[in-house]
């Protein structure tokens, strides 16, 4: 059975239908994406006016293939996004039952349930049962969780005996690289990586797929010609090269995260997150959300467990300023209404 709307988060329309009267602007805290985004190289004119060129795929694979520290016998594709990639692994990949590890990304489970693909939801890795097929999500959204590699390669073994595979969801590994399984690739084993949510340029639409070079081919032909847009193949090529930037971006966000840690922990239990994301536990969850949605403040509230709530980082001194404030006030006031 295909479960019904899943939340998701950057959806201001619905905040401001829910808190019609809350201060502009906005600040969303309900994604996961880097609050500060990489620069923008200058882009020519003609990168706007002419269709992607295979030398410009070229650059953006070869980019990519040294910042994921992809094996030269694994195969790489690129996607106006992952979430295209989680939609069409379903029907180029496998046979039998699948098994998702949760709470996680809800588009996981209803992409195999769509196709008619038998798919559960398993709460720990000792119920994957007679799945051939287990997707992962590593480190997991919401709470952080973290697969160890030599889990995973046992994961992949069992599915690959039972022509399955192993996909790992690394969505949020570029700050956290050392349990990525891209190095010691498995057979067996399909990753996915994002480039929106590390370098807060999500709008680009842009992610990758790693695995055995004949499915990231049926991938790329799935796609069509002309899948990624020109501007989105320099601006990614440009990135992903640029090292420096990322353990700079790296520094700063573990260092806001553990500051909004401390913001937090008056009102609740850190439970997990990443260097872009911090899951709260509260019993007051509802309250807090409503409260905050008051003051512009939007946050992630999840379907499955009420007592959660996931904030994104504030980017300018301006955001932390007023999360900071609305938090203060909520303690000062108590709960109120919801």
């Amino acid at each position: 059975m295909i479960k019904g709307e899943i939340w998701h988060g950057g959806d201001l329309a619905k905040a401001r239908a829910l808190f019609a009267n809350a201060p502009e602007p906005w600040i969303d805290l309900s994604t996961g994406i880097n609050p500060i985004s990489y620069p923008l190289p200058p882009l020519p004119q003609s990168l706007w006016q002419r269709l992607p060129g295979a030398d410009d795929e070229a650059a953006l694979l070869a980019a990519a293939r040294a910042a994921y520290h992809v094996p030269e016998s694994a195969g790489i594709v690129a996607a106006p996004g992952t979430q295209i990639l989680i939609d069409l692994l379903p029907r180029l990949e496998g046979h039998g039952p699948v098994a998702v590890l949760t709470p996680t990304y809800g588009e996981h489970t209803r992409t195999w349930l769509k196709v008619g693909r038998v798919a559960r939801e398993i709460a720990t890795l000792n119920e994957v049962g007679d799945a051939a097929t287990v997707v992962i999500v590593n480190p997991n959204n919401p709470d952080g969780r973290v697969v160890s590699k030599q889990d995973l390669v046992a994961i992949a073994k069992q599915c690959d005996a039972r022509c399955g595979a192993l996909i790992v969801d690394e969505a949020f590994a570029d700050f956290t690289p050392e349990p990525s399984i891209i190095p010691e690739l498995p057979p067996a084993t399909v990753v996915l990586r994002s480039f929106g949510k590390t370098y807060g340029l999500a709008g680009l639409r842009l992610g990758f797929a790693i695995g055995d070079p004949a499915l990231t081919e049926a991938l790329h032909a799935a796609m069509g010609p002309w899948a990624v847009a020109g501007p989105a193949l320099r601006v990614g090529a440009t990135a992903l090269a640029d090292s420096s930037w990322l353990a700079q971006a790296g520094a700063a966000r573990a260092a806001d995260a553990a500051r909004l840690d401390a913001l937090l922990a008056p009102h609740g239990r850190v439970v997990g997150g990443t260097a872009l994301f911090r899951l709260l536990e509260t019993g007051n969850a509802p309250a807090l959300f409503a409260h905050l949605g008051r003051h512009g403040l939007y946050l992630r509230r999840f379907q499955n467990d009420v007592r959660w709530l996931r904030f994104g980082l504030p980017g300018q001194a301006s955001e932390w300023a007023r999360l900071e404030a609305a938090l203060a006030g909520f303690a000062t006031s108590g709960p109120g209404p919801a």
